[in-house]
């Protein structure tokens, strides 16, 4: 107990160490334990396939994103929103580019560099990265900690807790902190995620082909991203989108040439085909890929007469969500009704939270990184405001 922080944050993916900037910024000393080798790895990994630090709209379309979270986020994103999160990587050195659809990445499309200059200037700022530490819970106001020397007792004077989600446990959110939570936690779902299903012999080889060029429905979400057809189902930026309405059981409904009308489809169609197979005749009058046609004959045959309003509207069949562990993101965690306006659990004050292991879900597009960050440095400068007091 003699050796405790001034502030110990727990977890260091982007929110916790958001939290621990703010709080070395005000001048105190700061410890973070994380319970991998290595910081932010699940961070590192979303980096691989360009970094989607956040989304270029005005703040009203920004927060519609968060769904009904979006109101006890609104004060948190409205002090660090997109604009902020843009400012603070430049002012890191990492130059910037937005896409078409208003996606913001840095130029080097990956992670790791922009993570090398944050861990610099925390280490300039005197924070400290204990590596394999694993949070344990409390005993009375000590907090546990275990270490590859043994178990620890530290009593900061303020914690913040980062701990992260429940899905790609290997990079360390595998939502184990929950234990000594139990009781202000929801249960977790996966979010932004594939779904299950069981493809036919003719389908193996499209395995791993994306499908692009179309828009995707459940229940009143929509889509124009594309998907992958994977091993195990339908993965990609498209389905997240809509994977949220279809987790509550909403069916899902893919237009595979959503800038045809029926009519239009109907007119090419009725072209004389001669001793063609539907196959070919298809093929040719709607010039598709090989793909958007093996899923019409996935999930359609026989094929009616009238195959158009099924081009526009093919009723997919699957068994459910993938695994939570495969899931980009997740839902439930620490209730926000355990917490107030500060992010401190009502239950223990002097303990902060932020980042996925709060409840609260978004889409991918930079929503998720984006609320990461706002809600850690709005932990952090709220525990620096409880040890000003």
């Amino acid at each position: 107990m003699e050796n405790s922080p001034t502030a110990l944050v727990i977890g260091a993916g982007p929110a916790g160490l958001m939290a621990a900037e703010a709080l070395a910024a005000a001048g105190h000393a700061v410890t973070i334990a994380e319970a991998k080798p290595s910081p932010a790895r699940k961070f590192l990994m979303a980096g691989k396939s360009g970094l989607n630090l956040t989304k270029a709209e005005d703040m009203d379309a920004f927060l519609a994103a968060y769904g009904a979270d979006a109101e006890w986020l609104h004060p948190v994103l409205g002090s660090f929103g997109p604009n902020e999160v843009q400012a603070w990587a430049q002012d890191l050195g990492q130059p910037l580019f937005t896409g078409s659809t208003g996606r913001v990445f840095p130029k080097a499309m990956k992670a790791s560099p922009l993570l090398r200059a944050w861990l610099s200037r925390l280490n300039e700022m005197s924070v400290r990265i204990e590596r394999r530490w694993r949070w344990q819970g409390w005993e009375g106001d000590a907090v546990l900690i275990d270490t590859p020397e043994g178990a620890r007792q530290l009593a900061p004077r303020v914690t913040v807790l980062a701990c992260g989600g429940a899905s790609w446990a290997r990079l360390g959110s595998d939502g184990a902190w929950a234990a000594p939570l139990l009781d202000q936690v929801t249960p977790f779902q996966p979010a932004n995620m594939g779904f299950a299903i069981e493809w036919s012999p003719h389908m193996q080889r499209h395995l791993g082909a994306p499908v692009k060029g179309i828009a995707l429905s459940a229940g009143n979400q929509t889509s124009r991203g594309e998907i992958v057809l994977s091993r195990d189902g339908i993965e990609g930026g498209g389905i997240y989108e809509v994977s949220r309405a279809m987790r509550g059981g909403a069916p899902l409904t893919v237009d595979l040439m959503p800038d045809l009308t029926v009519e239009d489809l109907r007119k090419r169609l009725t072209r004389p085909r001669g001793k063609e197979s539907m196959a070919n005749h298809l093929r040719k009058a709607l010039k598709w890929t090989p793909e958007k046609q093996a899923l019409l004959m996935e999930f359609a045959r026989p094929l009616p007469a009238d195959v158009a309003h099924l081009i526009k509207a093919l009723p997919i069949t699957h068994h459910g969500p993938l695994p939570i562990d495969q899931a980009i993101s997740t839902a439930g965690g620490l209730r926000i009704d355990a917490l107030d306006g500060a992010l401190m659990l009502k239950s223990r004050p002097g303990t902060f939270a932020a980042g996925e292991m709060l409840d609260w879900e978004a889409p991918t597009g930079g929503y998720l990184i984006s609320a990461s960050l706002a809600t850690g440095l709005h932990a952090g400068r709220s525990a620096a405001a409880w040890l000003a007091r």
